[in-house]
């Protein structure tokens, strides 16, 4: 079995132009993903408005996994994603996720906490924003 990973995921989510949103989430996610971010839950529509809304402010970035880790059907891994916004500023955030595959090799289920280590009170909550 395949298993896809957070690297991978966000990858496709975010930095890979042309790449339609539902393909991207059809390989990354099973249908009844959800979401914690920073303590707010969202199902697997309420992510894809997420996403779909960061690809309105991201131009480019990068994933760079830390540690990552996975026991049966768990997964874990800090990792920091740099960002580029349209308007030119650098985001970057380093997140602690622990997440569980579905059967067939897909997120299921991700819980992170996000720290901002670079970027503006407003970019705060673009981990979450829809």
């Amino acid at each position: 079995m395949n298993r896809t990973d957070v690297r991978t995921a966000l990858t496709d989510l975010l930095l890979t132009p042309g790449l339609a949103l539902e393909e991207a989430a059809e390989r990354h996610f099973a249908p009844d993903y959800r979401q914690r971010t920073d303590g707010e839950w969202a199902d697997r529509t309420e992510f894809l408005a997420h996403i779909a809304h960061l690809r309105t402010v991201v131009t480019g970035g990068s994933v760079e996994v830390h540690e990552e880790l996975t026991a049966g059907s768990l997964y874990a891994d800090r990792h920091t994603m740099t960002v580029t916004k349209t308007d030119g500023a650098t985001v970057r955030m380093e997140v602690y996720l622990f997440g569980e595959f579905a059967p067939d090799g897909r997120f299921r289920r991700i819980e992170e906490t996000t720290l901002m280590l670079e970027g503006t009170a407003a970019d705060r909550d673009l981990g979450s924003a829809r």
